[in-house]
């Protein structure tokens, strides 16, 4: 899964577009994926901050994430 998949997923399935941020920066209560010089992150983004950090080497990996969490959350 690519971030084009995963924004597709996100849409079709209704999800709220204030629940993540797939351009990572720091939006206040969001989870968030962002693409960094070692990999990918996925984090939950809180007052400035980065919570919940998890980092991965691949896109895939790191889209799968975050679509198992906003899943869990939804109950998708």
């Amino acid at each position: 899964m690519n971030i084009e998949q995963l924004r597709s997923y996100l849409i079709i399935n209704d999800v709220p577009d204030d629940l993540y941020s797939l351009d990572g920066g720091l939006p206040s209560e969001a989870y968030c994926i962002n693409k960094v010089e070692e990999g990918w992150e996925v984090y939950y983004s809180e007052r400035g901050l980065k919570s919940q950090l998890v980092k991965f080497d691949i896109e895939d990996k790191a889209c799968l994430y975050l679509q198992s969490i906003i899943k869990d959350i939804l109950k998708l």
